[in-house]
């Protein structure tokens, strides 16, 4: 009897060995499939993550877009000009009158400071030529046309820029398209006065103003005295934009006391764009030695394009308005 009890307990014994080592294992099972769950729900988590960022990352990243080309950009600004237009370039005939005027020779001097080159931009008389000329954000002188039924708004715009001129449109003697109100060399001193006491009420802060065609007026001593007279009174500058070699401007100036001052290259004479970036290269070589240069152009696409391509020679002179010359 003794002996069956014995067996009887490690009978026992065994089964409670058998079902701890059970449930053990059952529990290192749940706890590896805890542990490998979690694993694999924070790689998820994170996977998720980063595809939600890419996501958002593609939403809010612009693609840029390729440049607009400088031809493509201004003919843009310019599509609304429909009509053309001509410029006092056209009034001229002769070659040499495109060139800088004889003067006499001078000594060189060594300056120490950047040579200065003003260049204006005639013509000026809508907002899409406004827009043009300061898309090449380039310090230049836009020098505006009187009001007319066609243009109207010049005025307007001018009054928006700080500095600008008055283009004023004169007798030519040849020049078909002619302006309204072009002063003529038979105006009298009341007619001439009245025109320009019109014009500064008009353009309030003009101080400067340089002739539209003209090589009818200004070749005429009487018809530029009384201009002269007229401006002088309303405290405005002269600048010749020399249409003529006979322009009586330089004498009159003279005896009024007061300094002659002239466009010394046109830049789009010929409008073709290996023209005007000849011409801005003679604008700079001249500005450099004589200190100061001036220079005449037009809203024309091919003139703006070649300004803007220039941008790398401007740095060896310093571009300024035209009341910062003289």
């Amino acid at each position: 009897m003794a002996k069956r009890k014995k067996r009887t307990k490690k009978k026992g014994s065994s089964s409670l060995l058998k079902y701890i080592v059970w449930t053990l294992a059952i529990i290192a099972l749940g706890l590896t499939s805890l542990i490998v769950g979690y694993y694999l729900g924070v790689n998820n988590t994170k996977t998720i993550v980063k595809e939600k960022v890419i996501l958002k990352e593609k939403k809010t990243t612009k693609i840029p877009k390729a440049p607009i080309s400088v031809n493509k950009r201004l003919k843009e600004v310019l599509k609304k000009e429909t009509k053309a237009y001509a410029s006092a370039a056209h009034e001229i005939d002769d070659e040499t009158l495109a060139n800088p005027p004889k003067t006499k020779a001078k000594k060189v001097e060594i300056y120490t400071l950047k040579p200065k080159l003003a260049i204006i931009i005639d013509d000026m008389q809508t907002a899409s030529q406004v827009r043009a000329v300061k898309s090449l954000h380039l310090n230049v002188t836009m020098s505006f046309l009187p009001p007319r039924a066609a243009r109207p708004n010049s005025a307007k715009l001018a009054s928006h820029e700080k500095f600008y001129m008055v283009h004023l449109p004169m007798e030519a003697m040849h020049f078909s398209a002619e302006e309204p109100h072009t002063l003529r060399i038979h105006d009298s001193q009341q007619k001439i006065s009245a025109k320009i006491k019109d014009i500064k009420k008009l353009f309030p802060k003009v101080s400067y103003i340089n002739n539209h065609t003209g090589s009818k007026f200004t070749s005429n001593e009487i018809a530029m005295n009384r201009l002269i007279f007229a401006l002088n009174t309303n405290h405005i500058h002269f600048i010749d934009s020399r249409t003529t070699a006979k322009t009586m401007a330089p004498k009159v100036l003279k005896n009024f006391g007061l300094k002659y001052v002239s466009r010394d290259v046109f830049l789009d004479h010929h409008m073709d764009k290996p023209y005007i970036l000849k011409q801005i290269k003679k604008a700079i070589v001249l500005a450099k030695r004589r200190g100061h240069a001036i220079a005449i152009g037009h809203p024309h696409k091919n003139t703006l394009q070649a300004l803007y391509e220039s941008k790398a020679l401007f740095k060896d002179v310093e571009l300024v308005q035209v009341n910062k010359i003289y």
